[in-house]
C-alpha cells in the first residue's frame, strides 16, 4: 500500500491520495504530500568552503525584514519589552520597503515556487556548510510554512476571498503557520505551540 506524508506536519496517509484530499492536522492540500520513501538515499555531502574570511553581503529588504522579526522574538523570549518593540517597528519598515520592490511584478504564488525551488535548496546548503544548527531549525519551520501556505493560495486564492463564511485565518505567532478554520489548532503542527500563541487575522469585507 502506498503512503505519502505531509511535508507541512509529517502526517502519513495510507493509501491512494485523493485529488481534493486536505490533510487532517494542517490542512494542507494534495500538492504538500510526497511518497515515503522505503529507503533514505545517503545525504549528498556539501563541499567545504576555505573559512579564511568570510565574504561581505548585502541583505535585501525582505531578508532585513525576517532577521529583525526575529530578533524580536528573541527580545520577547527575554522580557526585553523596549527592543522588541524597536525591532518589531524596523521589520515592518523594511517589510515594507519589501512589498513595495516586489508590488506588481510578481504574484504570491511564483514568489512562494521561486523560495521553495531556489532559495531554501541554497539555504539549507548553507546552514549545513557552516553547521548552524539554529539556522537548519528556522529553515525547516519556514520551508514547512511556505509549503503550507502555497497550499492555501491554491484552494481560497491570494486574497482569500474563497474561504467559507464562519471560518477564520490563524496565523502561529511563533513560526508564521496559516491555519484556516473555525478555530485554531490545539498544537501548532509546526513548531509544536499551543493554540494561544495563534493570533486571529480579522478578515477584510468582500
Amino acid at each position: 500500500m502506498k503512503e505519502y506524508v505531509c511535508t507541512v506536519c509529517g502526517y502519513v496517509h495510507k493509501g491512494e491520495l485523493p485529488e481534493a484530499f486536505v490533510c487532517p492536522v494542517c490542512g494542507a492540500g494534495p500538492e504538500a504530500f510526497k511518497p515515503v520513501e522505503k529507503k533514505e538515499s545517503p545525504k549528498a555531502k556539501v563541499p567545504r568552503k576555505s573559512a579564511s574570511k568570510a565574504p561581505e553581503t548585502e541583505f535585501s529588504a525582505i531578508e532585513m525584514s525576517v532577521i529583525c522579526s526575529n530578533l524580536a522574538r528573541g527580545a520577547e523570549k527575554q522580557y526585553k519589552r523596549d527592543l522588541q518593540e524597536r525591532f518589531e517597528k524596523l521589520a515592518r519598515f523594511f517589510l515594507e520597503e519589501a512589498q513595495a520592490v516586489f508590488k506588481g511584478k510578481k504574484s504570491a504564488e511564483e514568489l512562494l515556487n521561486e523560495d521553495l525551488s531556489d532559495l531554501y535548496p541554497e539555504a539549507h546548503a548553507a546552514a549545513a556548510e557552516a553547521s548552524d544548527r539554529g539556522a537548519k531549525r528556522s529553515l525547516v519551520w519556514s520551508e514547512k510554512v511556505a509549503t503550507a501556505l502555497k497550499s492555501l493560495i491554491a484552494r481560497y486564492g491570494a486574497d482569500g476571498a474563497k474561504i467559507p463564511d464562519g471560518q477564520s485565518v490563524y496565523v502561529c505567532s511563533v513560526c508564521g503557520f496559516v491555519f484556516v478554520g473555525m478555530e485554531p489548532p490545539a498544537i501548532c503542527p509546526v513548531c509544536k505551540v499551543p493554540s494561544w500563541k495563534f493570533e486571529k487575522v480579522e478578515r477584510r469585507a468582500k
